[in-house]
């Protein structure tokens, strides 16, 4: 796992600074350690990316999007070894090299791991942002 290589934060508190420092970086290899392996990120509304996907939109995002994000976390709530982390951000970019904002309100699901570090279960950037209509959700998997 990447993240072996990776700093993890041990209180949720200071989970998004690290998300902050580790993006702001370019650094993918740290962001990505910040996700557990099978994590879903909704970076576009209704489009979720889980697994390798979600690695891969995170690498092209960093290298292409000449992104900066700041984030502030608005709200938490801990229980056990799992955090709802509500966020408020904002992000400048460029999209086909034209200068972009963006901005949202965001709700994680973060899970404390066996190291004892936090890591985005669930990342939506634009929880807030909705509504949005319920097949635009990640897909669940038939039960068998």
């Amino acid at each position: 796992m990447a993240s072996e290589k990776h700093h993890l934060a041990t209180d949720v508190d200071t989970h998004q600074e690290m998300f902050n420092i580790a993006f702001n970086a370019g650094d993918v290899d740290a962001v990505n350690a910040l996700y557990t392996d099978d994590a879903v990120g909704m970076w576009e509304p209704g489009k979720p990316v889980q697994g390798q996907a979600r690695r891969d939109y995170v690498e092209n995002f960093i290298k292409t999007r000449n992104a900066t994000v700041e984030a502030t976390v608005l709200n938490q709530m801990v229980n056990g070894d799992t955090a709802m982390v509500v966020v408020e951000w904002e992000m400048d970019t460029t999209r086909d090299g034209k200068p972009e904002k963006l901005s949202g309100l965001a709700v994680d699901v973060l899970q404390r791991s066996e190291d004892g570090g936090w890591r985005y279960v669930i990342d939506n950037a634009y929880a807030g942002n909705g509504p949005w209509p319920a097949e635009s959700s990640f897909p669940v998997p038939p039960k068998p």
